[in-house]
């Protein structure tokens, strides 16, 4: 059975928000990388409308190729959304879920022929909760927000995690990776 990563930034201060990051050409290659080794990407309806903002940057690239091989990477890695409220989805290797079901999660993960990412923060809530992710990826990055959209607020149970790896960015970027240890 493949893993179920989740793969987040956040501020200092524990804050969510995809304007206040550094996004430099080393994050956008980490996050390509990333995205090359996953069988798919779990996201949830708000998430995944902020993330489609990469099918324009596909359409009309940038011109810097950090950028556009993460959004081409983007384009192309298979992704599921779980929403009630989105009718349809037209993004190309995308299929929509009404709600998450425990056993079909433990399914994807155990017919992925690589590892399985989530990158939403409600979504990474829901699945901790159920006790499906293996590992946590969180990358700091070196500001306070002061408010925002905190990453575990509704975490109902105690999750014991053990470190086994840090990477360090030139931006002060320090991604933390965590395994769940089970009890």
């Amino acid at each position: 059975m493949r893993k179920l990563i989740a793969a987040m930034n956040m501020t200092l201060d524990g804050f969510c928000d995809h304007t206040l990051g550094i996004a430099d050409d080393e994050i956008h290659q980490h996050y390509a990388d990333l995205l090359k080794s996953a069988d798919a990407v779990l996201y949830g309806r708000t998430t995944f409308e902020l993330m489609e903002y990469w099918r324009t940057v596909v359409e009309n690239p940038t011109g810097t190729p950090a950028t556009d091989d993460f959004a081409a990477v983007m384009d192309s890695v298979p992704k599921i959304v779980f929403s009630r409220t989105l009718e349809q989805v037209d993004w190309r290797n995308t299929e929509l879920k009404r709600e998450i079901v425990k056993d079909e999660i433990i399914a994807i993960k155990e017919n992925a022929a690589k590892d399985v990412f989530v990158g939403s923060p409600s979504m990474i809530v829901q699945l901790a909760n159920l006790g499906l992710i293996d590992e946590y990826q969180i990358a700091i990055h070196p500001l306070i927000a002061g408010r925002g959209l905190t990453l575990f607020k509704d975490i109902s149970e105690q999750v014991d995690l053990k470190l086994f790896r840090t990477k360090t960015f030139g931006c002060g970027v320090v991604i933390h990776f965590y395994e769940t240890t089970k009890k």
